[in-house]
């Protein structure tokens, strides 16, 4: 008789073999977000952050694009990749971040400060990235507003601790966007400490959309947190660094779905979430259930409208430019 873990190893592949299937029938292209459940991270063609992988569809000769992650980013995908047809899983996939900002409040903001360069992270809607002028990524926000003139004003939008990490290190002062991931707010400083304490050989490896990313790099210069082992970091540069990767030791304050890709990379490595509650409700909308209905029934595609995306897109490849 089969064990339990047997039984659940043939359905997956039972089922990983008929999502690969339909993928082939319909000439279509898998992407994951991090954040995704494990069967669906497995399956995928490509796992990355939200941009990596609209970046890599449009480099693809497929005719669809089935993204599992959220809905801004399938509409990212649409606007680089406006000759393929995209699919999200599931339409009720949103973001708490990108739902902090309207277009029309950026547009009232901007009326308030003319003039002022709008830098706006790629987790918003094709909307409100059409108002901007240049778009960013937690890892390359920097590069960014580094590349502004200094005599210019700046909105940054919509995530205020992003927003806060990157004037501590560029030294710029922004008029910032009171907004936030509910994931990432709520990892606290506190439970840093707590598994320091108990772990403390252990690298710290911090989101800079985590409400405790300023508290924690404080608490590294007064000594409490090590210094020397706490790094903020977009997920793509946690990922980097679990790549070829021996053991190791690791605290990861983000989303806890990236803590599969990261053991698979380093697989001789500990890689403790910083917080077990930070899963994100969003993002396990999309399930191995209704992938699987995406790609038998071709549900649901996501469009962007041809003047939003053009003017997105704008903002979009300012920001490819410049990092």
């Amino acid at each position: 008789m089969a064990t339990t873990a047997e039984a659940l190893l043939t359905r997956y592949e039972t089922w990983a073999d008929e999502v690969r299937a339909l993928a082939r029938a319909r000439d279509a292209v898998i992407l994951a977000h991090n954040y995704q459940v494990p069967w669906i991270q497995d399956v995928a063609h490509f796992v990355g952050d939200s941009l990596e992988l609209s970046r890599k569809a449009a480099e693809t000769d497929a005719r669809e694009i089935v993204f599992c992650g959220v809905h801004f980013m399938a509409e990212t995908a649409a606007i680089l990749s406006p000759e393929k047809r995209v699919l999200l899983p599931d339409l009720d996939a949103g973001c708490s971040l990108a739902a902090t900002i309207t277009a029309d409040q950026l547009r009232a903001w901007k009326a308030e400060h003319p003039g002022a360069v709008v830098v706006t992270y790629v987790n918003t809607t094709a909307e409100v990235k059409a108002e901007s002028d240049v778009c960013c990524t937690s890892s390359n926000a920097a590069a960014v507003v580094r590349s502004i003139p200094e005599d210019r004003e700046i909105l940054f939008l919509p995530d205020m601790f992003l927003g806060a990490h990157v004037e501590r290190v560029t030294g710029r002062k922004m008029h910032v966007w009171m907004g936030e991931c509910h994931v990432h707010a709520g990892i606290g400083s506190q439970e840093l400490q707590d598994l320091v304490a108990a772990s403390p050989e252990a690298e710290l490896l911090i989101h800079p959309e985590c409400g405790c990313a300023s508290a924690a790099l404080y608490l590294a210069g007064e000594g409490v947190l090590p210094a020397e082992r706490t790094h903020i970091l977009s997920t793509g540069g946690m990922v980097r660094g679990a790549e070829g990767g021996e053991g190791g030791k690791f605290i990861v304050a983000t989303e806890t779905g990236i803590l599969h890709k990261l053991r698979k990379l380093n697989p001789t490595g500990e890689y403790l979430a910083a917080n077990e509650d930070a899963v994100c409700k969003y993002m396990k909308a999309i399930t191995p259930e209704n992938l699987l209905t995406s790609l038998r029934e071709g549900v649901f595609e996501v469009r962007v409208e041809k003047d939003v995306a053009d003017r997105a897109r704008n903002a979009l490849e300012r920001m490819i430019a410049i990092a």
